[in-house]
């Protein structure tokens, strides 16, 4: 299924690239989303069912929320086939890619199927930095699932209702990362490591994720998600693991992408503490695992007390991959361990192999 808020995206696009699928039948939802689907009937031109294809339909949605919670909740509520995969409007798969995901989930029978992910100048996405060669039964701590934030690829219809999974309505930004952890967390998941890629599109005119807000809204997922009852009821390691990634992914590019000091008022430096403070109380010494600039910026951003340049500047430090403080940790006996930086960079490396 495919959300679409603005008839500029290259939905069309995104379409074709799943009809012209071989070996498959695959149906495409396209959710027009506080928008008029006229105009994305007209986008979607020969590919619409209007053109002939019955294998495209489209639904309304009309909430007035700027999230693409509603209309993803909505095409996962009306879907009828075993499997379902979502995507963005902007993206495509490489041909090939639907008949290599059922592949590997007949093969294995895995409920979700990872795919490979690329941008759209063939560059390889380093996620999952799993196991090197492992392709089923993966888990969410050893093969560093949380990586994952968003669920692409394929999922297995019945999953999704046996987990309850939601995207979480309400939130403008990370509305899919409680469900993509759920998920890693609670099935069975394998991963098609050299199958054709899910392409992640850049030549759309505004990329919402991308899209500055303040700290508050961006990065109310993370409160949301820490008091959900299922993550609270993870072991501590997949808590710690999950903390990990959002500290590294989610945290710390709200700063880097913050360099002007005066974004930085009392008010987002509060909020950003906050959620610091969540993230330390739902897992423990998560932070034991990070470097020694990420560990720099992470006292920073609990403190409150530093200046924003400081803030800034340390965000910028931790970005120098491969020298001493962004490979070392302050805790030594966690120099090798899974999440912290010498086997996570290694692990990630092989990925794109």
């Amino acid at each position: 299924m495919v959300a679409v808020h603005d008839p500029r995206r290259p939905v069309a696009r995104a379409v074709a690239s799943v009809l012209a699928q071989d070996g498959v039948h695959a149906r495409v939802t396209v959710v027009c989303h506080n928008t008029d689907p006229a105009v994305i009937v007209e986008a979607l031109g020969a590919v619409h069912a209007a053109g002939g294809d019955d294998r495209v339909r489209t639904l309304e949605l009309r909430d007035g929320v700027p999230s693409p919670a509603g209309p993803f909740n909505l095409g996962l509520d009306r879907a009828e086939a075993p499997f379902v995969s979502i995507m963005g409007s902007d993206d495509w798969l490489e041909r090939g890619a639907l008949a290599s995901w059922l592949e590997v989930a007949r093969g294995t029978g895995a409920e979700v199927v990872i795919p490979r992910l690329a941008h759209a100048n063939g560059a390889r996405v380093p996620t999952p930095a799993a196991r090197p060669g492992r392709v089923r039964d993966l888990d969410l701590v050893e093969d560093r699932l949380s990586y994952r934030s968003a669920p692409l690829g394929l999922v297995r219809r019945e999953t999704v209702d046996r987990l309850g999974l939601r995207m979480r309505e309400g939130l403008r930004v990370g509305e899919d990362v409680a469900f993509a952890t759920a998920l890693w967390a609670g099935a069975k998941v394998a991963f098609d490591r050299r199958g054709p890629a899910y392409v992640i599109g850049d030549d759309a005119v505004e990329r919402v994720t991308y899209t500055p807000r303040p700290i508050a809204e961006e990065l109310a997922f993370v409160l949301d998600l820490v008091a959900l009852p299922w993550f609270t009821a993870l072991p501590p390691a997949a808590r710690r693991a999950i903390a990990v990634k959002v500290v590294r992914i989610h945290v710390f590019g709200a700063v880097f992408h913050r360099q002007k000091r005066e974004l930085w008022t009392s008010e987002e430096r509060r909020d950003l503490s906050a959620v610091v403070h969540a993230l330390d109380a739902a897992a423990p010494h998560y932070d034991r695992v990070l470097s020694l600039a990420d560990r720099k910026l992470l006292d920073l951003t609990r403190s409150r007390t530093g200046t924003a340049d400081a803030l800034i500047a340390a965000s910028v430090r931790r970005r120098h991959h491969g020298r001493p403080a962004t490979v070392l940790t302050r805790d030594l006996s966690r120099l090798l361990a899974r999440e912290a930086p010498v086997r996570f960079m290694a692990a990630s490396f092989l990925t794109t192999r």
